[in-house]
Parts: structure tokens; sequence; C-alpha cells
């Protein structure tokens, strides 16, 4: 195996950990930018700062961070990630009593692997909202609940026929044994609150996740993987943000991008994901801060590039077959050019180009995959982002297995060269 710097998984292993939910994963994300000594910048604010440095917005659970030089910008490099994964997400009524058991509505966010989800210990991560109006994050990290799998005794056909799973009758964990007279919503309002240091009173709303209590580690004979919760596709932000972050702003009239967007998994239609307003008006307020005027900014989005950072399928070996023959992506084999003609990824010849250019000053190499012709094929930010900008887009990931999986792998080997790749270009 070659040598893989452990610091670096160790890094990446502590942001996976940090962040079981899309909000705190935009919150891991800001501690880094703050440390790093990048300023937040307000939505609101009629005016931004002419000064150089690293600046960075938020909206929800989407951070999008840049570093500003003296001049005006020429050239545009940006990288998208997203910081959401399918996962199970609590309803407004979350709370009810049956057969003698505590359980919780919840809902499937994206395309979750719903067996993925059976007999594992849960914890609760994300926000709640007080009367007085503030965003507050919390994070049971105590096993609270469990999607118990029905007993094969009593679904002798499972093995043969398949597993069979209702989203609103399998899927409902249990967190406890009712209690004569008890009123379960008040019940999940107090443990709720006590996490928040809130008033029960005052708890109002929340935006919760399930997530799989076990940490992000190393498995194999050498340790050649990492296994983790949410490595799609919150690898990509911390490449992405540890590439940003390394830069140093790149060459003179380069500017920087680095967006992580939420609400990739459920089509990026919102005012924090990909397919809404939010990071053209980001960019258009940058470049006008840098006294570019509007034709500028066009001339500057015409001339960019956005990298479309989101982890990509590696060749399954006990399904081989439900690959392109000619296109199987291997673990540890290096970052991953995801390409369709139907626009599914955004990726072109010549952004192709682009990323063999940039893999070729790094020292890395590039693998390919391309959907088998009789499969459906997934998507990005990438073809929204193309369509809404008319900027240049190369779609491309770190090769992965159990994708959309409570529990998700990768090669250790692929970490280091991808994060490599998005640094060259953040280097420009």
């Amino acid at each position: 195996m070659p040598d893989v710097p452990a610091d670096l998984v160790a890094d990446l292993s502590s942001f996976l950990d940090s962040a079981p939910a899309p909000y705190l994963a935009g919150e891991a994300v800001v501690r880094r930018l703050v440390a790093s000594g990048f300023r937040e910048l307000a939505l609101s604010a009629p005016t931004w700062p002419a000064e150089s440095g690293g600046w960075f917005v938020r909206r929800g659970a989407a951070v999008i961070a840049w570093m500003s030089r003296s001049g005006q910008p020429r050239r545009l490099r940006a990288v998208g990630a997203h910081v959401d994964s399918p996962h199970l997400r609590l309803k407004p009524r979350a709370a009810y009593a049956c057969e003698g058991c505590l359980q919780l509505g919840v809902e499937v966010y994206g395309g979750a692997l719903h067996n993925s989800w059976l007999d594992r210990d849960l914890g609760v991560a994300g926000t709640v909202v007080g009367r007085d109006g503030r965003v507050r994050s919390v994070d049971l990290r105590r096993p609270l609940a469990r999607v118990a799998q029905l007993a094969i005794h009593l679904d002798r056909k499972v093995t043969d026929d398949g597993l069979k799973l209702n989203a609103q009758q399998h899927l409902a964990p249990i967190w406890g044994l009712a209690r004569a007279g008890e009123d379960a919503d008040g019940a999940l309002r107090a443990v709720l609150a006590d996490a928040a240091k809130l008033p029960q009173d005052e708890l109002l709303t929340w935006d919760l996740s399930l997530y799989d209590l076990a940490p992000a580690a190393r498995l194999g004979r050498d340790g050649e993987f990492l296994v983790s919760g949410r490595l799609d596709n919150q690898v990509s932000c911390w490449a992405g943000l540890t590439a940003l972050i390394g830069s140093g702003g790149g060459e003179a009239g380069l500017l920087p991008v680095l967006a992580c967007f939420d609400h990739e998994e459920v089509g990026s239609g919102s005012d924090a994901g990909a397919d809404g307003a939010l990071f053209g008006q980001t960019l258009e307020r940058i470049a006008l801060t840098a006294g570019l005027d509007r034709a500028a900014y066009l001339a500057l989005l015409s001339s960019g590039l956005l990298l479309s950072a989101d982890m990509a399928h590696a060749v399954h070996p006990n399904y081989a077959d439900r690959h392109e023959p000619r296109h199987r992506p291997r673990l540890g084999g290096g970052p991953v050019l995801k390409t369709n003609h139907n626009q599914r990824y955004a990726t072109t010849a010549a952004t192709a180009a682009e990323v063999h250019r940039l893999a070729a000053r790094c020292g890395t190499t590039v693998q390919d995959f391309v959907a088998r012709s009789d499969l459906g094929c997934g998507s990005t930010i990438g073809p929204a982002t193309a369509a809404a900008l008319g900027l240049a887009v190369a779609d491309l990931g770190a090769p992965m297995l159990s994708m959309h999986s409570a529990r998700e792998l990768m090669a250790v080997a692929d970490i280091e060269p991808y994060q490599r790749l998005l640094a060259a270009h953040f280097a420009g």
C-alpha cells in the first residue's frame, strides 16, 4: 500500500465525526475557516469591505468562502460540494406511542439505503429554534434511538425474497418505553430542550437528523480503508476546504471560491442549494466589491471553471457487472472524472482535458466513470450550476463503495490525491 499521511486521514476523520448533520457540517467548515483567519460577511449587509483576505458567507447549512487579493479578479476557479447526505429526519410532530414503545416519525431525506439504518445506535443532531428566534445547534451524541429489524422467525421469506421496507411503517425508530399517561411529544421536547439548554416551553421548532454514532475508523489488513457515515459528500467539503485554506489565494488575478451547498441530495432547489440564487448573487457581489461592472462580472464567469466535487462509484467486486466495462474506477486508483452525455453530469471534453492537465501538473492519475447505458445515472450540483451561471464545469470525485448507506467506505490512498487535485485547481 502506498504511504498515506496518517495526520491527513486523522484530520478528515475528525471533520466527519464533528459533522453528523448538515447544519453541523456547515459549522465545522466555518470553525476551520475562522481558525485560518477568514472573516464572515453578512448576506444582508448592503456593502462588503474591499480588503484582501479570506471571507465567507453562510445561509443555513451552506457556506461559500473565497480569497480576495488586491486588484480585480480575472479568472474564477471554484469548487462546489455539498454538506448534506441521505439520512432519516424527524418530522415536526415526531413523537408518539405504539404498542408500549415511544417512537419517532421520520422522513427519509434523499436516496438513502433504507436497510442500512436498521439495528444501529442512533444519535440526534441538527438545530432547534426557540421563541427568541435564535437557531441553536444540538448534538445528542449518545444512543437515543434504534430502528429495530423484524426477527427472521416472523419473516421466514426475507432471505429468498429480499427485505422490503415501507418508509412510513418500518423505519420509525424506538426511543423509549411508553409510560402510562405520558405525553410523547412533551417527553421528546424535554430531551431536546435539555440538549439546547432551553426551558421546554421556549422550544418552538427543530430540524433534526438521526445519525449512526459509530465514529470514522480505519479498516482492513493494513488500515487501507476509511469507513464512516457521510463520506458522500463531506469528504469533498473537507478536501475543498483544506485546499482553499492552503492555497494562499493563488496567483495574481485569480479568484478561488469554495461553495459547500445544502440540499443536493434532494435536487438543490432551495435558498441554500446550488439550483438557487445564493451562489450567483455571492459571486456577483464579490465582483462588484472588487470594482468589476456587470459586463466584467459576466466575462469572469465565462472564463471560469468549477469543479463539481462529489464522491464517485468505485467498481464493486461483488457486482462488477453493474459497471460499464471500460469505465470501472478502482478503490485506491485516484480521483474519478464523471461523464454523462444526457447532462446528469456537466463534464465536457474541454473541462475533462483541463482536469487531466491539472492531474499531470500535480502528479496524480485520473480514472473515468460512465454509467452503464441500461442503468440510470445520479446527478450532482454540476448541471444546475452550469445552466444557471453559464460556467464551465467538470464533475469529479473520489471513488467509494456503499454510497448512500448509513456507513460508507473509501480507500485512504484516495484522500491525498483528491485534495491535491483541488489544491492545484485553486493555485491556478
